[in-house]
């Protein structure tokens, strides 16, 4: 299988060098910059408690130069897809898969929902172009369930976890989604063919919704979050919000929000990816986080006023610290 790698960075550097090491894949990447030069004189690697893994690596900055893929896997942050989109055609063919093991709502999680119409998600795909460039039918969903980090371009760092949920975007189980979670468990990782991705999208997001802004905004790592009663209470209603928002949807969350504050807490006192890229001085990625989340609200009329209030408020602090672009 050809697997190609857009976004060597934390996420995409961690799957592509266990893809590359595992010997399975023709595996190859899109990258620019410090990462490519790394790729080009380290090749993939990956730093963990189990040591240091380093396979080859065929990278470029020019995807016509690797040709039709069978999987391209989309990890670059979301400011940068629509980007990246525009120059993804060179890589598909006719039954190329697109895996984007990306954070919030994809540009395609509303496609097909009963009611919702063609109108794309305005906060994620303005003008509906990622969606014309990478077709639905093209589309496997992913959630990412790993902490790791790059200290140095090319070269990154695994935390914690190895979980992928894969599925279809419109539900069910498919030959094609099985053949890929067959190659990342063969890789090493834990990935889960989902009947129902969509659902694992939105409950990840439910908890990040919240964690990731006020993370950003205060400085603060997940633990005090938690521990001040007042922010874990806005938190709360927030996910209300939100879990109204996804039952309308089809994606309908059981557990409760104190629930879920319980597991949060079990990870301890770590800094969300929203955090550590405000410290970094990359752009915020607050329009699949949050943006997204207030949109369907408005668009299904479920009031979202602590969802309002919140994407407000980091939107303000990112503009102002230059994380974000200004109002137009």
């Amino acid at each position: 299988m050809k697997v190609c790698i857009i976004g060597a960075g934390a996420i995409g550097g961690f799957i592509g060098t266990r893809l590359a090491a595992a010997g399975s894949a023709q595996v190859s990447a899109v990258a620019r910059g410090a990462t490519l030069a790394a790729l080009k004189d380290h090749g993939w690697r990956l730093q963990s408690a189990e040591g240091l893994v380093q396979a080859p690596a065929h990278a470029t900055d020019r995807p016509a130069d690797l040709g039709v893929q069978d999987l391209v896997v989309i990890a670059v942050k979301g400011p940068a897809l629509a980007s990246v989109a525009q120059g993804i055609a060179p890589l598909l063919g006719p039954e190329t898969l697109v895996l984007p093991a990306m954070n919030g709502v994809p540009w395609w999680f509303c496609q097909g929902v009963p009611g919702w119409g063609d109108e794309p998600l305005a906060s994620v795909d303005p003008g509906g172009r990622i969606a014309n460039a990478i077709p639905l039918h093209h589309v496997v969903g992913c959630v990412v369930h790993a902490a790791t980090s790059t200290p140095a371009p090319g070269l990154v760092q695994h935390k914690m976890g190895r979980g992928l949920v894969i599925g279809e975007p419109g539900g069910g189980r498919s030959e094609r989604v099985q053949r890929v979670a067959d190659l990342l468990n063969h890789a090493g990782f834990e990935a889960t063919h989902s009947a129902d991705v969509r659902y694992d999208i939105w409950y990840k997001l439910w908890g990040n919704m919240t964690m990731n802004p006020v993370s950003a905004i205060t400085g603060a790592t997940v633990d005090r979050l938690l521990d001040d009663e007042l922010v874990r209470g806005f938190c709360t209603a927030a996910m209300q919000e939100a879990g109204r928002i996804g039952a309308r949807i089809g994606c309908p969350i059981a557990q409760s929000p104190e629930e879920r504050h319980a597991l949060t807490r079990k990870l301890g006192a770590f800094k969300t990816s929203m955090l550590q890229d405000v410290e970094a001085g990359r752009a915020l990625e607050i329009d699949a986080i949050v943006a997204a989340v207030q949109e369907i609200g408005h668009r299904v009329a479920e009031p979202s006023p602590n969802i309002d209030a919140l994407l407000g408020l980091v939107r303000l602090f990112a503009r102002v610290r230059g994380l974000y672009p200004q109002a137009s």
